[in-house]
């Protein structure tokens, strides 16, 4: 009787952006020994101000333009007359060169593995104006600020060489955005202000990726993380399964296909998703072989359920994948880091160039 082959470990372990650390020094250094030959690209954690993913951009809008749970002030009776100087600087570039210095540093000191890549996790225009701006705000503003956010990444681009630089970008509000065109989440928070043009959500959230793409590289990295929000730990809305993300995801693909690489999917595997149910779209999944598919089915605590996702996937997947976590863990208890640290660790076997 023929012995049948178990699967192999997943390979490689994608840390989205934020860390629950107090420097980028301790990020780097922390996961660097943490997870040896784990990691194609290292983030620097987002700490500070940057914990809470995009708040930190509010001060770049005029007040009167925010939303009111955001701060925003009583329109004046005589409204302002507002350009692209009306938008503050992102910042972007500022505390990814500074944390590229550090990281360098540490690569020269032998922490850092010299294959690994400075990865800069950015958020799309979209998610920014959508969730900081009012609503009469967002067609006006959101070209101006993809403008802002496009110098800052320029700048980076400019002083981080492109063989040890990775870009992702965090795709969040648009699959938000998506779903409400679905009418699986009615809050109109998340009614995108181009839901009424040509090709509706999908095509608009396709032209903006576009967009933001075309000036990066093909020698720098590029990977997508793609998201049902984290509020609290819990989404805006849970997803059916994967086949909102995986048409999203084909959708960028075909786009980027004709300019550029793709290194990097990453989906969200909410923690009760161990059916393949849930996985089954994943064979529609239209990414290049060379492209790494993460799944983000790491829970703190939880080292058995991750197991059960792998293997759950493992059933419907015909080739590899590494691990993540859903979002980023910047907000997760500083206690909880250990365990995902541990079971993404415990789950995955090493990248085989390292």
């Amino acid at each position: 009787m023929q012995t049948q082959t178990p699967n192999p470990d997943p390979i490689g372990v994608l840390l989205i952006g934020s860390i629950p650390l107090p420097s980028p020094d301790a990020v780097f250094a922390k996961l660097a020994t943490t997870l040896p030959n784990r990691l194609h690209t290292l983030p620097d954690g987002e700490t500070s101000t940057r914990y809470n993913w995009i708040e930190w951009q509010l001060p770049c809008f005029p007040l009167e333009t925010l939303r009111p749970q955001h701060g925003g002030i009583d329109l004046p009776a005589t409204p302002g007359v507002y350009s692209q100087d009306s938008i503050g600087r992102t910042r972007y570039d500022e505390v990814a060169i500074e944390s590229y210095t550090r990281f360098v540093a540490l690569r020269e000191n032998g922490i850092i593995p010299a294959g690994v890549r400075f990865q800069v996790s950015l958020p799309t225009p979209y998610a920014v104006i959508q969730s900081h701006l009012r609503p009469e705000f967002h067609a006006q503003f959101e070209p101006w600020y993809e403008a802002r956010l496009l110098e800052a990444l320029a700048a980076i681009i400019a002083h981080v060489p492109a063989s040890a630089l990775a870009i992702q970008w965090d795709v969040a509000v648009e699959v938000l955005a998506l779903e409400h065109e679905r009418g699986r989440l009615c809050n109109e928070f998340f009614r995108p202000h181009f839901i009424n043009e040509p090709g509706g959500v999908r095509a608009g959230v396709l032209s903006r990726i576009g967009r933001i793409c075309a000036g990066i590289p093909a020698d720098v990295e590029l990977g997508f993380h793609f998201c049902y929000g984290d509020a609290g730990h819990r989404h805006f809305v849970e997803p059916e399964d994967l086949g909102l993300v995986v048409d999203l995801a084909n959708g960028v693909v075909e786009m980027l296909g004709k300019m550029r690489d793709i290194g990097w999917v990453h989906v969200p595997v909410p923690k009760g998703r161990d059916d393949e149910a849930y996985f089954e779209p994943l064979r529609g999944l239209r990414i290049a072989e060379e492209t790494r598919l993460y799944l983000g089915l790491v829970h703190a605590y939880d080292l058995d359920g991750t197991r059960w996702r792998i293997r759950a996937a493992q059933r419907v997947l015909q080739r590899g994948f590494g691990v993540a976590t859903e979002c980023g863990i910047g907000r997760t208890p500083g206690e909880e880091l250990e365990s995902i640290l541990d079971i993404s660790m415990e789950v995955t076997a090493p990248i085989r160039n390292q």
